[in-house]
């Protein structure tokens, strides 16, 4: 592919699939993101000289940029990470999530369409529209079922992943009505750089290297499968190029690891990295109370990405974390620019008094 436009390029899977995009020269890239708290460009500081990287700001819910940008640039693919996607966040306030990831996405779509439907019948065969979902639309599982497949039904139970799944179905829509080149996506839980540190990983990362406390909801027992970011990416791709229009591949790192389980390799490797005399990191751990609907389990089987188009991840979990623990112990100008005010906030609005 020549030209590739990216929605959400400046948030955390995003801007590494952008910069992965650039480093291993897939295609000129466009970055369309709104910037919200999340974003953030210094992540993608390196593609500052490189003249097929282009960055934007905006929201995908503005069709008339969006119609703009696909007429400018003639992208061959759409990729769509532009998502709010924190369910803690979308406890707090469901309205931006509702406006992002569902109307966001509708009008995406439709400036997508009007756009494909414009193309050459050559360029309209080779045109691809892939949206970038989460595994949290299926539910929860309890410990003995069976992992997530593409057949298992939607059973969203957070406003988070309610606007997802709505985004899911819209995507499919304009695929079995208007014929538009649809794939979907849909991933378990990422971790790995630049990564905004309300997430679990990098939370407790940092929060262990300041020797504060390692917060834990409920009884630590939640069980999410982990895929480090780049290998994400790499099957992104692969979907991307060789994957089946209107169909949906599941992508999931293959460890299952229980919350109180991740911590704890946390601390071992910040024991081994950034040792203190006399102490062990795990003395942090801080159970708190736990978070309204929070799903039980998540696991994601991911056959079909591996059986059809031959996906295989690189990194198992010990050796994914110890790269991100490395990252964030090499990086901590980037961390600080990150965590503002409104991020200090936000952490002591969400886990004080629990």
């Amino acid at each position: 592919m020549e030209t590739i436009l990216v929605t959400g390029g400046a948030g955390f899977i995003g801007a590494n699939f952008v910069l992965k995009a650039r480093q291993q020269k897939w295609a000129e890239t466009i970055n369309l993101d709104k910037l919200t708290y999340a974003g953030n460009l210094q992540t993608l500081a390196e593609l500052g000289g490189d003249p097929d990287y282009h960055f934007v700001q905006g929201d995908i819910g503005n069709a008339e940029l969006v119609t703009y940008l696909l007429k400018k640039y003639q992208p061959q693919a759409i990729v769509n990470f532009a998502a709010e996607s924190h369910v803690d966040r979308s406890i707090a306030s469901p309205d931006e999530f509702i406006q992002t990831n569902v109307v966001g996405t509708f009008q995406l779509l439709e400036a997508s369409r009007f756009y494909w439907q414009s193309l050459s019948p050559q360029k309209r065969e080779e045109f691809r529209f892939l949206h970038v979902s989460t595994d949290e639309v299926y539910g929860s599982l309890d410990s003995a079922d069976p992992a997530f497949t593409e057949q298992t039904p939607y059973a969203p139970n957070s406003p988070y992943a309610a606007s997802k799944a709505a985004a899911d179905h819209l995507v499919r829509a304009y695929h079995h009505t208007y014929g538009l080149p649809t794939l979907t996506t849909n991933c378990s839980n990422n971790y790995g750089p630049y990564q905004f540190p309300e997430k679990l990983i990098p939370l407790t990362i940092l929060n262990a290297l300041e020797g504060k406390p390692l917060p834990i909801y409920g009884d630590g027992q939640n069980v999410r499968d982990w895929l480090y970011v780049e290998d994400h990416c790499d099957a992104i791709y692969l979907v991307l190029l060789q994957g089946q229009v209107g169909q949906t591949y599941n992508i999931g790192g293959e460890s299952e690891r229980a919350n109180l389980e991740v911590v704890e390799t946390i601390c071992e490797i910040v024991d081994r990295l950034a040792p203190k005399p006399n102490f062990r990191h795990s003395s942090l751990i801080t159970f708190i109370k736990d978070r309204p609907g929070h799903d039980r389990r998540y696991a994601i089987n991911c056959h079909k990405l591996k059986q059809e188009l031959g996906w295989q991840p690189k990194e198992n979990f010990q050796t994914g974390l110890q790269k991100t623990v490395e990252w964030y112990l090499s990086h901590s100008e980037w961390v600080d620019r990150v965590r503002t005010g409104a991020y200090k906030d936000w952490i002591e609005q969400n886990y004080s008094g629990r």
